[in-house]
């Protein structure tokens, strides 16, 4: 039981992590790029779309486990310390509030996905002559 409940305590950290990265995403005080990244670490993490997808044995949950947290490692290099010391405490204050979903940011993701899905389809129909 103390292995489960390590790893629960892991997914806990990681999932304030990942919501105090994006509140620093928001944070005017974080560099252009730094944005940008952290942007797309949260996106990714928030997505219900992997690249390899979870029933593939093993690898399924092997993207998980490293793209999400090295995107965080490498978006926590970019952020300036005290941005995201603010962003750790408004992230557990949340956290224990229950603080509730956000479906509009849901909803972006979502939409973006299917954007990608409809160009790539527009893509590979226009290579392989499915219409002109």
């Amino acid at each position: 039981m103390a292995i489960l409940d390590t790893w629960k305590q892991t997914a806990k950290r990681l999932k304030i992590e990942v919501h105090a990265v994006y509140l620093a995403y928001r944070d005017p005080r974080v560099p252009w790029y730094a944005r940008l990244f952290a942007g797309c670490v949260v996106a990714y993490a928030f997505s219900p779309i992997d690249l390899i997808p979870d029933p593939i044995p093993v690898i399924g949950y092997l993207d998980d486990l490293l793209i999400v947290p090295l995107g965080i490692f490498l978006a926590l290099k970019m952020i300036p310390a005290e941005v995201m010391a603010e962003c750790r405490q408004r992230a557990r204050a949340a956290a224990q509030s229950g603080k509730p979903t956000n479906w509009i940011m849901g909803g972006i993701i979502i939409a973006i996905w299917l954007l990608l899905a409809a160009l790539m389809v527009f893509w590979l129909g226009r290579l392989f002559g499915w219409w002109q």
